[in-house]
């Protein structure tokens, strides 16, 4: 079946839960995780509730997909309005907790209002409480964890940590202590909602359809078990991308002032590989274990035992905050996980604020000695945000908030599309990126599509616009339909086999043509949500310094983004996309598409 057919509709200020069933017709049309629930978020909210208030929902939504034995079917996502910039959220999530809930009985959980005292939701067999949680309040997610686990047997959790209580912007949700929904605020949300966690237990059986559907995936199994790249980011996990961004010419460095740094090697994958990995880490049924187990043994962070760094936070954390110890950017990312803060966003912030006070533009107060490569500074920035005193209530707001109360020509350097920071590519290194950046419907993202792969190969030529908007946009539409499936950016398969497993699972008859169309769907959703709430083409832009400053170093060097290249891109983009010089879709491809 693929679906357990109902959800928990939880409303935190009666206090009432209901069990209610799921549209048949909603899922088939929208498939489930991100378009499921970007089509309840459109639906539910009226345009310009504030996203900290009780007006907002979140969705926790998993997919016909999660919990089966599908490789990487442990992945689930939250859906929300961001409070960091304002539009449209989800943010895809690995860990247990997705299969968990899938088994616990439900598709999804949509939690409303607000309730008067800190609690905390669980979900078995027995039935839905909200509990207090004073015993847990203002503890760290890892603590949060380990005490609720400890109550409740069996069960996974999804949780904030004081960030997510002081309704820092770019709050994650933390699960499985390594996994997180990590971009957009979603953990302010739950913050605001005086929802410290969510706590999932059960066994129920996750059928599929047809009889074949273990056949068909044991078959698939096999196929990822020889696939190359599966089986280097099995050796080494994302962690590859540090070398490999660095000769590219695309990796952040020093608030993205270039693309080059010198000491990549030293906190590359390669390095960390060699030195301190000990083991690797999987989410639920995924063979790919991309994780890895670290363990610095000498040094400043000896004694540290930790899941990661990933790249993405080794790229923010490290290299853009001028960090060449490997042991101090993961001391930094283990931090964020705990105090339940965005990596990406937390770096990226934290690097602003240096480039603003070696302008003179920001007074240093509360940590001495931040610049580049100050580790100890940085650490302490991070415990400042999250408890969003002194210098980190500043911060606490991320780049653009900030930019717009220090002035000058900040602005140009808050390194942000739409109020969502940078992940880790330098656009002037990957013009792929830079329509990508800017055109996503979370703000800037590295996960709507990714272009480097293709530029390095040749797929796409690098320094150049052509062919980009048609990439950028087909594979926006797979994307869309993947996370609603919800299986993993990793997994290395095509269409085709997508809309196998998605039928043989739910009985449904897509074709590879009406799983694109539906991934279409969602994307115009998503846009349709982003315009009520005031978006426009001009927010579909990158920021000053990469049409303006010239990469110093690196294959780009001597280059910027051609700022007139970029618009003729963003409207071919517009006129594949069917929608009008605004960025607004067309009634014509509304009617089309269903909506």
């Amino acid at each position: 079946m693929g679906y357990m057919h109902k959800y928990l509709d939880v409303d935190l200020t009666s206090g009432k839960i209901h069990e209610k069933k799921l549209d048949p017709e909603l899922a088939e049309k929208f498939i489930g995780g991100k378009g499921l629930g970007a089509k309840i978020l459109y639906d539910e909210l009226k345009p310009g509730i504030d996203p900290l208030g009780p007006e907002n929902i979140i969705l926790f939504m998993t997919g016909p997909l999660t919990g089966t034995s599908v490789v990487t079917s442990g992945r689930w996502c939250i859906v929300t309005k961001s409070p960091h910039t304002g539009i449209y959220l989800d943010s895809q999530i690995g860990g247990k907790f997705g299969h968990r809930l899938k088994k616990a009985g439900y598709d999804y959980i949509l939690v409303r209002g607000r309730a008067k005292n800190l609690c905390y939701l669980y979900v078995s067999p027995d039935g839905s409480t909200l509990i207090s949680a004073k015993e847990v309040w203002q503890r760290g997610t890892f603590e949060t964890e380990e005490i609720l686990k400890g109550k409740h047997p069996k069960s996974e959790v999804a949780c904030i940590g004081p960030a997510g209580e002081k309704l820092v912007t770019y709050a994650n949700v933390m699960t499985d202590k390594s996994h997180m929904a990590g971009r957009g605020g979603a953990g302010a949300v739950m913050g605001s909602k005086n929802l410290k966690a969510v706590v999932v237990s059960g066994n129920e059986v996750i059928d599929a359809v047809h009889d074949d559907f273990n056949e068909l995936t044991r078959t698939f199994r096999t196929k990822v078990q020889n696939d190359d790249g599966v089986k280097n980011r099995n050796r080494i996990g994302t962690m590859m991308w540090v070398n490999m961004s660095n000769e590219g010419g695309f990796l952040p460095t020093r608030n993205y002032q270039s693309g080059v740094f010198e000491d990549a090697d030293a906190i590359s994958g390669e390095t960390m590989l060699e030195n301190y990995t000990y083991a690797n880490r999987a989410c639920y049924g995924c063979l790919i274990a991309c994780g890895k187990a670290n363990k610095f043994e000498t040094g400043k962070y000896a004694g540290l035992d930790v899941d990661g760094p990933e790249y993405e936070s080794t790229a923010l954390l490290g290299s853009n905050c001028g960090i060449k110890d490997l042991g101090a950017v993961a001391k930094a990312s283990e931090l964020c996980d705990d105090l339940g803060l965005d990596t990406i966003t937390t770096g990226a912030t934290i690097s602003f604020a240096i480039e603003c006070i070696e302008k003179g533009y920001l007074e240093q107060s509360d940590v001495e000695n931040l610049v580049f490569g100050n580790d100890e500074a940085i650490l302490e920035v991070i415990k400042l945000i999250s408890k969003r005193k002194g210098f980190g209530e500043l911060l606490a707001k991320g780049s653009k908030a900030a930019a717009k109360e220090i002035g000058h020509d900040s602005m140009d350097f808050a390194i942000q599309v739409k109020g969502n920071e940078l992940a880790g590519v330098e656009p002037r290194g990957s013009w792929g990126m830079a329509l990508a950046y800017s055109t996503a419907d979370r703000g800037a993202c590295h996960q709507r599509t990714w272009t480097p792969s293709a530029e390095l190969r040749g797929d796409l030529k690098r320094f150049s616009f052509e062919g980009v908007p048609k990439f950028v946009k087909e594979s926006q539409d797979e994307r869309a339909a993947c996370f609603s499936l919800v299986v993993c950016d990793f997994l290395p398969f095509g269409v085709q086999e997508m809309v196998e497993m998605l039928n043989s699972a739910t009985g449904f008859s897509y074709t590879p043509e009406s799983y694109l169309e539906t991934g279409e769907r969602i994307w115009n959703l998503t846009r349709m949500f982003n315009t009520r709430e005031g978006i426009t083409s001009g927010d579909d832009i990158l920021p000053e310094r990469f049409f303006k400053d010239v990469m110093p170093d690196g294959d780009a060097k001597g280059l910027v983004v051609n700022r007139d290249q970029f618009e003729a891109a963003k409207l071919e983009y517009y006129k594949l996309r069917e929608w009008d010089d605004k960025g607004i879709p067309t009634e014509r491809k509304l009617k089309k598409l269903g909506l």
